[in-house]
């Protein structure tokens, strides 16, 4: 005898109600603005480079096409568009992202990113909180460093501390053998994660700025006060969670190929297989992408916040065991 099936959605229908009155809420946001909304691949020709996302790969065959990637962020596709004209817009999009199933990880999951011209990261920070306050109707957020928030949180100074002294501030999660493979960023990501980001945003939400120029991504990059590089980069916290990560975007075609050949030499020092760069990407910004700032924010996530649900599957219709 066999189990039955569990055919049912795991989200309430007051959950289902509260994401369409969501989809609602964002889709006036942008229309008010006079933001487009776009529709990209969430079939790609190409993955991304970037060590801390696995994407799922797709067996395709068609019209000279052989394989493919379902898209981690509709990001690349997007600033194509960018650079051919399109102006501000926006995207609800689908995207998988392999290995990631936990209380607040699903391996597919909605993301609403956009893009505004002629914005910095500054002012796409106040619009951020006009979208994501103006829904939850709470408090607007407070911004903080990365710096000052590790200083404050964390008791360290990711700028001055040792990698010696960092290793052995990281042996309060893990032994020395798990450590002596793992760089830097890799052990300020575990501080993060285990000692600053669970205090972040209680009470009131908080932005976290100028974050390393080693986890810039694609942002662009500046010196601060102390003369440190810093990224122009944010995410933006809520009660421990992570809501999303927006930058003020780098524009230059030869750095950006910088950073992929970086990020690839990273993947195989990690024992990641390298990945493809997106020559139809880096071709859109040789012609040219416009000044501008971008954010991907997790609309799960933020659901999850206005439901007060504990878990991401109580805000999905079906996740990844019932799909």
């Amino acid at each position: 005898m066999t189990d039955q099936p569990v055919w049912q959605p795991s989200a309430s229908r007051e959950h289902l109600k509260s994401r369409a009155q969501q989809l609602a809420w964002v889709r006036g946001f942008f229309a008010e603005r006079g933001v487009l909304e776009v529709e990209t691949p969430v079939l790609g020709r190409h993955g991304v480079t970037d060590i801390n996302l696995d994407g799922i790969a797709a067996a395709v065959n068609a019209a000279g096409v052989s394989g493919g990637w379902l898209q981690t962020s509709p990001e690349y596709h997007m600033k194509r568009l960018l650079a051919a004209g399109s102006g501000c817009i926006y995207q609800i999009a689908r995207v998988f992202r392999n290995g990631e199933r936990g209380s607040r990880h699903n391996p597919e999951f909605s993301l609403l990113e956009w893009y505004r011209v002629g914005l910095d990261d500054t002012a796409m920070m106040a619009e951020v909180a006009d979208l994501v306050c103006g829904w939850l109707e709470c408090d607007r957020p407070d911004v903080l460093t990365y710096r000052e928030a590790l200083k404050t949180l964390a008791g360290i100074d990711p700028m001055m501390i040792t990698e010696h002294d960092l290793y052995q501030y990281c042996q309060q999660w893990l032994e020395p053998e798990q450590l002596a493979g793992m760089g830097r960023d890799d052990c300020l990501d575990l501080v993060m994660s285990f000692k600053v980001e669970p205090l972040l945003g209680r009470g009131r939400p908080v932005f976290i700025t100028r974050y390393p120029a080693s986890q810039a991504a694609l942002a662009r990059v500046v010196s601060d006060d102390d003369g440190y590089p810093v990224a122009h980069r944010f995410e933006l916290y809520i009660d421990g969670l992570e809501l999303c990560n927006g930058y003020w975007e780098l524009t230059d075609p030869v750095e950006q190929r910088a950073r992929f050949e970086q990020d690839n030499r990273r993947r195989k020092a990690a024992g990641k297989p390298e990945m493809a760069v997106d020559q139809s990407f880096l071709a859109a910004l040789d012609a040219g992408l416009p000044e501008c700032s971008g954010v991907a924010l997790g609309l799960d996530r933020l659901l999850m916040l206005k439901t007060g649900a504990g878990r991401i599957e109580d805000v999905l219709a079906f996740p990844v065991e019932r799909a």
